[in-house]
């Protein structure tokens, strides 16, 4: 009875504040309040005890709850069905922080939340942690499953979109897909002109744990020169696809799918490539590959 009155008390305390981000997140009240009771059954289900911070462990999972109903929302084309009201914002604590209130008492309304919805899954996830809710890029890259550099590409491209610049234009879908091709192609060329031409001077390669299991050369790259000479004369089984509603690669050996890349654009420049290949994530992974 203690602890459930202890695992109670915690998620009372984070209650404002989760509901806080599941609403900038989904835009929806009622499809926050479910993303919120299912992080306090999910909470239950768990053994409390070895949680180390109960704060930390439910915005991670309310944030994860409304990844997923974003893209089966962007699935069915569907949009949220609440108009948004000013409401006031809660700080990690729970409690109300009033120089976050005053900031964003003008930008949180309608007129944001549309701008929201403009954005991928992923995108307005890492958005709206990091640049409401102040959540490290460390912190909220395992949520969406990039690295910490991804994640920062794709919160920046999302605030220039919130703020209305246009300095770096972004490429449509049809220009991405040419994107893809042409990076596949220069890689299976060895074409290191072409690779460079496609990548972001910045651009970082980061492959997880089990990717590097899988190739032990395989290593976490920066630069576009280092990057361009690691993918010379690569990606030969590589397929162009969309994961998860954005371009990436896929690479499958007799079938069974062993890596996906997925990139990170900025403007019409490869800005992040992330490679994965944990069984997990893979074996619940939902992709279409594209024509080349």
């Amino acid at each position: 009875m203690i602890e459930k009155n202890w695992v109670t008390g915690e998620f009372e305390a984070n209650r404002a504040h989760l509901s806080a981000v599941a609403y900038r997140m989904l835009g929806s009240r009622a499809e926050a309040d479910d993303a919120v009771q299912e992080a306090w059954l999910r909470l239950g289900r768990s053994d409390a005890e070895t949680i180390d911070n109960v704060g930390g462990w439910l915005t991670t999972v309310v944030a994860r709850i409304c990844l997923d109903m974003l893209r089966s929302r962007k699935t069915r084309r569907e949009e949220p069905f609440d108009l948004p009201v000013h409401e006031r914002v809660a700080g990690p604590s729970g409690a109300v922080d009033p120089e976050r209130e005053v900031a964003f008492a003008d930008s949180v309304g309608l007129a944001l939340l549309v701008v929201l919805e403009r954005l991928a899954p992923a995108e307005r996830v890492a958005f709206v942690l990091h640049d409401m809710f102040d959540l490290p890029f460390d912190d909220i890259a395992p949520i969406i499953r990039r690295s910490s550099a991804a994640t920062r590409q794709l919160a920046s491209r999302a605030r220039r979109r919130v703020q209305g610049r246009t300095d770096v234009p972004e490429a449509d879908a049809a220009r991405k897909k040419q994107i893809v091709n042409a990076f596949l192609a220069a890689s299976r060329l060895g074409d290191i002109k072409a690779l460079l031409s496609i990548l972001d001077p910045q651009v970082v390669f980061t492959p997880d744990a089990a990717a590097m299991q899988y190739n032990p050369s395989v290593r976490e790259l920066r630069g576009a020169d280092a990057v361009a000479d690691t993918f010379k004369g690569r990606a030969q089984a590589a397929q162009p696809a969309m994961i998860d509603k954005e371009f990436g690669l896929v690479v499958a050996v007799e079938g069974q799918l062993r890596v996906v890349l997925l990139l990170t654009f900025d403007g019409e420049k490869i800005a992040a490539i992330d490679a994965l290949a944990d069984p997990e994530y893979l074996g619940n992974l939902k992709y279409d590959l594209l024509c080349e």
